[in-house]
């Protein structure tokens, strides 16, 4: 039977925690005994540059890649918590799970980072290793709005520990069988990169009109329009949603230009339109055709879906899970949104990571959810869920949002202005439908080519 002793002189049974049994001359530990543990610390703005001036600065997953360590941001504060071998672990955000050894003597880095520092009971490539090993174990615990694992997880996990001089045979042989599955992995790295450029191009063809063809007999995205305001009209009538005063049209003068036209004017916004679009669309501000950040106004006992930002996933796929909880629990302090809402991930980085969401099958039609959303909710089904999903997880919606975030590094966030402000491009109805149906044949195939590279990569480990 495995037991802990305690500092205090008590003893508790650990047989149940234990995860499996060690060779004779090994032992279980917790980390907290044969390492040092070094938190980061965020920086602002005016106490780094990318001029390559003072200490090298890891701010977070993004410097760590191919278990390298990639500098871009320097700082001349004197503080300083990495040196060389010390074992880089990220611990918030997407990337959590994130590793790579420090190659530099002195590195400041940022609170997503920790580093592990070896004592004489364990060496740095074997701790990698048993890391490696156990790591899903660890980043399971991560939590909050913006995932994150805390110290005393990492200390408090357990570490099988050989003798030093089989610690070494251990790492021999590894690197040896990894060179061979780096290769595999690298391989199969390049083609998930090609895939993903792949699908982003397909999302930016279709919302500049050139993944299906149109066709004349649609009707015109103009009357769709006409629906929005109509349905507007009628919210506003039962009290449902306030008139917005900033309210706008877009259209096409005699000159072949565009305008904005308000209540007080017309201005000419042909160079702030960011690319042409077919004659049959229309150009329109977001505001001005989606209810953006809308509240619910629900029973207090009536059960909805609840889902915190680690239930979106992020990329391509805008799938979500969800908890069930009762209304009057999540009403104050939330995000609110219904069926068919589209959510989009506002804070960095999982706005750059696309984690942006079409809601579907909500308990009892609706939710609450994470602070971290901005939400868009279509009117009179005059436009898809799914075609709006492909804009906003487009590499142009992304690209402008991320020269509009505001606030300290690590939270940087999109406002509601840029949301509320883009222009959106809409096409017909049955225009809409083929776009959605097409991004979804191509997906499918390509998700069949990825499938198939990590069943092979599998087999050959």
């Amino acid at each position: 039977m495995h037991y802990e002793k305690f500092a205090d002189g008590s003893v508790k049974c650990i047989e149940d925690e234990i995860p499996f049994e060690v060779p004779e001359g090994w032992a279980w530990c917790h980390y907290s005994d044969i390492i040092e543990l070094y938190s980061g610390q965020d920086l602002t703005s005016d106490r780094y540059n990318d001029i390559g001036d003072g200490i090298p600065y890891i701010t977070g997953a993004s410097n760590l890649e191919h278990g390298k360590v990639i500098i871009n941001r320097w700082t001349t504060t004197p503080t300083t918590h990495a040196t060389i071998d010390d074992l880089l672990l990220t611990v918030k955000g997407s990337g959590v799970g994130k590793m790579a050894f420090c190659n530099i003597d002195d590195a400041h880095i940022a609170r997503q980072i920790m580093a592990l520092r070896c004592t004489t009971a364990i060496t740095p490539q074997y701790l990698h290793i048993a890391i490696s090993a156990m790591l899903s174990d660890i980043t399971a615990q991560a939590n909050g709005i913006i995932p994150g694992i805390r110290r005393k997880i990492v200390l408090g996990a357990y570490l099988p520990l050989p003798p030093i001089s089989e610690q070494n045979k251990i790492c021999e042989i590894a690197d040896s069988s990894l060179h061979i599955i780096d290769a595999i992995d690298n391989d199969k790295d390049e083609l998930k990169n090609i895939i993903q450029t792949a699908k982003s191009k397909i999302l930016d063809l279709a919302i500049h009109g050139k993944l299906v063809p149109q066709n004349p007999d649609d009707e015109p995205a103009s009357t769709l329009l006409d629906h929005i305001r109509a349905e507007k009209e009628e919210l506003i009538k039962q009290g449902k949603i306030k008139r917005n005063k900033k309210e706008s049209i877009i259209f096409k003068g005699d000159d072949n230009s565009y305008y904005l036209r308000t209540e007080s004017k017309a201005v000419k916004i042909t160079n702030e339109l960011p690319y042409e679009i077919p004659e049959s669309w229309k150009w329109a501000r977001i505001r001005d055709v989606f209810q953006v950040n809308p509240r619910n106004k629900l029973e207090d006992l009536l059960e909805v879906s609840f889902i915190p930002m680690p239930l979106i996933d992020d990329g391509f796929s805008g799938k979500h899970t969800s908890e069930v909880r009762v209304w009057e629990k999540v009403k104050s302090g939330f995000t609110h949104f219904m069926e068919g809402d589209i959510g989009i991930a506002k804070i960095t980085p999982c706005f750059e990571n696309r984690k942006s969401v079409v809601f579907r099958n909500l308990k009892n039609g609706y939710g609450a959810g994470t602070t971290e959303l901005h939400i868009l909710r279509p009117y009179a089904s005059a436009i898809l869920p799914e075609y709006v999903l492909a804009y906003v997880k487009s590499s142009m919606f992304i690209g402008k949002g991320k020269q509009e975030f505001t606030g300290a590094v690590g939270q940087q966030r999109i406002g509601k202005d840029y949301v509320e402000n883009s222009y959106f491009p809409i096409p017909p109805l049955a225009e809409q439908i083929r776009i959605v149906e097409q991004i979804h044949i191509a997906y499918k195939q390509l998700d069949l080519i990825s499938n198939a590279l990590l069943w092979q990569t599998a087999a050959l480990i």
